[in-house]
């Protein structure tokens, strides 16, 4: 019988590794587009028509499907400025603290996002040239914060269980752990 934690790390895993590849074949495709479409221009005097569109709408899904790795793994960019004012036995106070501000500014980010996907679709909003419908973009951006949110929150939940010692610490789930993150 597998615990509830060891379950949560594994539905967690599955979900990295989806993100991770979808990430990954994304700037994949990114490179095989400016590939051809550099070759075509210099070699054959014929550029892909629509290359710059499709670039930036694959960029901004690249950062996004990351977006939740990055938030669960807390390997965004952080400044230790709180360190010196935090004895050590409490640290997780100020990761309860940090992952629950980000939360809450992922969430009202989601929340503001999935308003412009709903009149991105509303008004048929479309990209310049090649008119691809916007708000499928702006509609994965949203789910991406949201996810991130929830992430963010569970992190602070685990501080927090760990920090009252319901949890052991150094768990499948724990942030101390390899692959977990930690702010250096």
């Amino acid at each position: 019988m597998h615990s509830p934690t060891t379950r949560a790390a594994r539905v967690g895993r599955v979900l990295q590794l989806t993100l991770e590849g979808v990430a990954g074949a994304t700037l994949f495709g990114m490179m095989l587009l400016t590939t051809a479409d550099v070759t075509g221009r210099y070699f054959f005097n014929s550029p892909i028509l629509g290359a710059v569109e499709l670039t930036q709408l694959m960029l901004a899904a690249l950062v996004f499907l990351s977006l939740p790795v990055v938030c669960w793994r807390q390997e965004h960019i952080s400044v230790d400025l709180l360190d010196a004012f935090f004895p050590a036995r409490l640290i997780w106070v100020r990761e309860v603290l940090v992952n629950l501000l980000v939360t809450a500014a992922l969430w009202m980010m989601a929340q503001r996002v999935w308003a412009l996907a709903e009149r991105a679709f509303e008004w048929g909003d479309v990209t310049e040239f090649l008119r691809i419908p916007r708000g499928y973009l702006i509609g994965l951006i949203a789910v991406m914060l949201l996810l991130s949110a929830l992430l963010t929150l569970a992190r602070a939940v685990l501080y927090l269980l760990e920090g009252l010692k319901v949890v052991k610490q150094g768990g499948p789930l724990s942030p101390s752990t390899k692959g977990g993150g930690t702010h250096d």
